[in-house]
């Protein structure tokens, strides 16, 4: 059976492929494609570890089975637009940031508060200097984690609107590239659902960040997210 599968970051440059087909047999699972990959590029084992997976846009465990014509992505951890209601603002961008047309649209008569968390390039990066950064992100399975985001948001916290923009390309100093804004009646709720909302966002969402220096380059270092499956070994690389 064949399969699709996707690379990002660091492993597409290992790999040299953003994506290639593969013939797989039955019963086959994700710990075999990336033992196969891993044998044509040895340099990918390295990263075994660190490495999370996705079928059909979704996170998943390592045993995963696979199956005809599954979407198949191998992600390094994590560093348009889509509406989920009429109130919230979920959006992937390739253009500079509004905020202030974002904060404008997110406040309502009847709350009392809005939370901004606006994320913006710094000028260094462990003491050496940044020249620009640059983002690539797996873009529909990223769009779709952000609206669970916020939908976890209503869940937890009461709120009344939510947006989360997420910059994607090269970013120049300064430059926002990331901008959440919570309004709420009462600024407790508003102040707790901001935090939650990027805490969450750097854990689960595929999105990687790469620092350019004078004298070269680095991937950001991230967080795995967890697979789907709540089984005891889902969490831990196979043997």
């Amino acid at each position: 059976m064949r399969v699709r599968v996707l690379f990002f970051g660091q492993l597409r440059e290992i790999t040299g492929l953003q994506q290639d087909d593969a013939e797989v047999s039955e019963g086959a699972r994700l710990e075999d494609l990336f033992a196969r990959y891993g044998k044509q590029f040895p340099k990918l084992l390295e990263f075994r570890a660190s490495v999370a997976a996705s079928i059909n846009q979704e996170y998943a465990p390592w045993r995963a089975p696979l199956s005809q014509n599954d979407e198949v992505a191998f992600l390094p951890p994590v560093s348009g637009g889509q509406q989920a209601a009429d109130s919230d603002l979920f959006e992937l961008t390739r253009a500079a940031i509004r905020g202030e047309e974002i904060v404008k649209a997110m406040r309502v008569p009847e709350d009392g508060a809005a939370v901004i968390f606006d994320g913006f390039v710094r000028n260094n990066f462990h003491g050496r200097e940044t020249r620009y950064l640059e983002y690539e992100a797996y873009e529909p399975m990223a769009l779709a984690k952000i609206a669970e985001i916020g939908a976890q948001i209503r869940e937890k916290f009461t709120v009344s609107r939510i947006a989360i923009v997420h910059r994607l390309g090269r970013l120049n100093i300064g430059e926002t590239s990331v901008f959440i804004v919570v309004s709420a009646p009462h600024r407790a709720a508003a102040f707790d659902a901001c935090r939650y909302a990027i805490d969450t966002l750097k854990r689960t969402v595929p999105i990687w960040k790469k620092e350019y220096f004078a004298d070269g380059s680095v991937w950001a270092e991230g967080q795995i997210p967890a697979a789907t499956d709540n089984s005891s070994d889902s969490q831990s690389p196979p043997k």
